[in-house]
């Protein structure tokens, strides 16, 4: 048994996986249902969807430590806060907070020599996609689609993500804005923009890239008529932790095929 809480909720993808990594896991009393990784976090109790919580259920399991991700969470952790828990809430938008937060959440759980190592090895790891010999010449412009109705746009780790794996964000400006509602975009906009790759990610359900290439105008898109559309399932690059790493993998090859680098 480490040091710290020796009873951890995790409410988030993220935080599962940061509290396993660092090597609390068997001190997790409970998880979110939507926790994959590692495997053997799915065995924990499921206590939280994403917004919601079962908080009765939370307090039974009398964490000493409730981990979460993004102001989305405010509600679920005001309640924990008003019975007495000690809740962390993390709410990273860019790469280097991910980092950050994966030190907070390491010496939160009483580890922070292994938070302070995942942290760096995430860091390496994303430098070394960034330097692989195999970038692309000359970054091909990129639209990442989060959500469908309506049309969202990646959020800031997302944009960072696509310029570190060698492409160009069509929609750089909104990498600031850090809420889904400000990231909403026009779809005569990314006609205009003319995306060379698109690659979806649509939280929580499969992306339909037929739908994506059969909308109005979009057939004069280069991506559609070249057929490069692609998807990454959420978990990979919609959730700013560790997983992240899939994410630049999966879309750092995407670029090197689609400028025939591999």
């Amino acid at each position: 048994m480490g040091s710290g809480p020796q009873r951890i909720v995790c409410l988030t993808e993220e935080t599962t996986e940061i509290a396993f990594a660092v090597g609390a896991g068997e001190r997790v009393v409970g998880v979110t249902g939507y926790a994959i990784r590692p495997p053997e976090a799915r065995k924990k109790p499921k206590v939280a969807a994403f917004q919601t919580a079962h908080v009765e259920r939370i307090l039974a399991l009398e964490p000493e430590l409730v981990l979460g991700f993004s102001d989305l969470q405010a509600e679920i952790a005001r309640e924990l806060i008003r019975a007495g828990v000690t809740v962390l809430i993390t709410n990273q938008r860019t790469l280097a907070e991910t980092a950050q937060a994966i030190r907070l959440i390491g010496a939160a759980c009483g580890e922070p020599a292994a938070g302070e190592q995942l942290a760096e090895q995430f860091e390496a790891e994303l430098a070394a996609i960034a330097a692989r010999p195999t970038r692309p010449a000359r970054p091909p412009r990129v639209y990442f689609e989060e959500w469908d109705d309506p049309l969202i746009s990646g959020i800031a780790w997302v944009s960072e993500l696509i310029e570190r794996c060698g492409g160009e964000d069509i929609f750089p400006e909104l990498r600031r804005c850090r809420a889904a509602p400000q990231r909403v975009v026009d779809p005569a906009e990314v006609v205009r923009r003319d995306p060379e790759v698109i690659v979806a990610s649509w939280c929580g359900k499969k992306a339909r890239l037929e739908r994506i290439a059969a909308r109005p105008g979009w057939d004069g898109i280069g991506a559609v008529r070249e057929g490069r559309l692609y998807e990454i399932k959420s978990p990979d690059i919609l959730a700013p932790g560790p997983s992240l790493l899939h994410g630049a993998r999966q879309l750092a090859a995407i670029l090197d095929g689609v400028t025939g680098a591999a």
